[in-house]
């Protein structure tokens, strides 16, 4: 019987993975936004995660026949899919909840066209057991039909790293995982024949949730150590980046620098494994305790241009600051989940009027999601302020002298910039 794959979910993970798989097998991608869908099908990507010539080199016209991809909104279309692999977002609600609502309906479109003998391999990041616990009943309500019975499950968490050009979805070995061990094997072969990088194949679903969700939960609670280093040294008025580069000479110390910690990933990830893990009655200390840190510096990077202001006798209310950047991380379009935001609202607080400059957010995309305006032409005007908050590269290339008032601030929240034209870093 011949592979036919259908992807639910053509974002930053289900777009390059549909591209990858249609290389080599005849790939249905499904999603809900027709926008999106009709943006594919003509060969282009707003995430700018697949170049158009990459994508064009896969598209096919319709979803049968032979090897590409066929992007629809139209369940119909990968009713004849024997693999459905779901890569729609995990986020938290407002009160850091997981919000399971994009993997109920996927598992209920799924569901619609279940055949016997077909694997549903989820790739959406979630805390252990998730997957067995939550999605497949609704895959068997939906369907009728019974779990490793008829159809299976498997798991492979998505390892994207979202504007990295270097370490592609091909490129990064993938951990995969099925409901019984053979359908582990049939998973991992699927994977393995696409992924160079090679397979890790775990022992049981559950396993490769939990490693997933790990992976992540050690980078915020790194990057939350350095943070607190960051207030610390602040205080006692010494060079954190000097500290860090001074300890990294030694072989095993760990290259992580403070930062705003937001994206679909690290800043979200740990609240799952924090739920489940409060679900069986054990309250975590550590994952909990650097979420709050990490949360915390947006407020705490505003406070640092106030008093750097105030220092410099500018009046704060009603001054005039430029922002650069409001993606969530550098030479990127992904505005999820954002910690820049925090630091506007912040600032906003104090009166301070914030003009944002991102050459790479949609403003549509940042107004619809945040109710902020931004602009991708940089202003002409001067400012009290300028804060670099993201790492883009055209803006190590910006005339800051030309944009600052005489005695404006300047702040570099990534510290990219020539030290001699700072006033303050993180």
């Amino acid at each position: 019987m011949s592979i036919k794959i259908g992807i639910i979910g053509l974002g930053y993970v289900g777009l390059p993975l549909a591209r990858l798989f249609a290389t080599k097998y005849s790939v249905v991608g499904f999603d809900i936004n027709k926008k999106r869908v009709e943006e594919l099908n003509s060969g282009n990507d707003f995430t700018l995660e697949v170049s158009k010539e990459l994508l064009q080199s896969v598209l096919k016209d319709n979803s049968n026949g032979d090897n590409g991809l066929y992007c629809s909104t139209n369940i119909e279309d990968i009713k004849d899919c024997n693999y459905y692999i779901v890569t729609v977002p995990t986020p938290v609600d407002k009160n850091n909840r997981p919000d399971l609502t994009p993997l109920y309906k996927s598992s209920e479109a799924v569901g619609k066209v279940l055949k016997k003998g077909d694997i549903v391999v989820y790739e959406s990041t979630v805390y252990p057991g998730l997957t067995e616990e939550e999605c497949v009943p609704v895959l068997e309500k939906v369907s009728g039909l019974k779990f490793n019975v008829d159809f299976f499950a498997g798991y492979s968490p998505e390892r994207i790293n979202p504007g990295d050009k270097e370490h592609t979805v091909e490129k990064i070995l993938k951990i995969t995982a099925g409901s019984t061990p053979e359908t582990g094997i049939k998973v991992n072969d699927l994977y393995k024949s696409v992924i160079i990088a090679g397979t890790h194949l775990a022992p049981c679903i559950k396993v490769a949730e939990a490693a997933k969700v790990i992976e992540n939960s050690q980078r915020d609670i790194n990057i939350a150590f350095v943070n607190e280093l960051a207030k610390i040294f602040n205080i006692l008025d010494i060079d954190t980046t000097a500290v860090l580069e001074a300890a990294g000479t030694k072989w095993n110390f760990l290259n992580f620098r403070p930062g705003l910690v937001g994206g679909h990933c690290i800043g979200v990830d740990p609240y799952y494994l924090a739920q489940k893990a409060q679900e069986a009655g054990y309250h975590p200390e550590i994952i909990l305790a650097g979420r709050r840190l990490n949360d915390s510096m947006g407020e705490y990077v505003a406070s640092r241009i106030v008093k750097l202001m105030i220092k410099k006798r500018i009046p704060v209310s009603h001054s005039k600051l430029l922002m650069l950047g409001i993606t969530f991380k550098e030479n990127c379009p992904d505005v999820r989940n954002t910690k820049i935001v925090d630091v506007v609202s912040a600032l906003a607080e104090y009166g301070i009027d914030v003009t944002i400059y991102d050459p790479w957010a949609n403003p549509a995309e940042v107004t619809h999601e945040y109710g902020l305006t931004t602009t991708n032409v940089l202003p002409t005007d001067t400012f009290d302020a300028i804060v670099l908050g993201v790492a883009h590269n055209e803006f190590t290339k910006i005339d800051l002298a030309s944009l600052r008032k005489e005695n404006a601030v300047v702040y570099d929240v990534k510290g990219i910039l020539n030290p001699s034209e700072i006033d303050g870093k993180l």
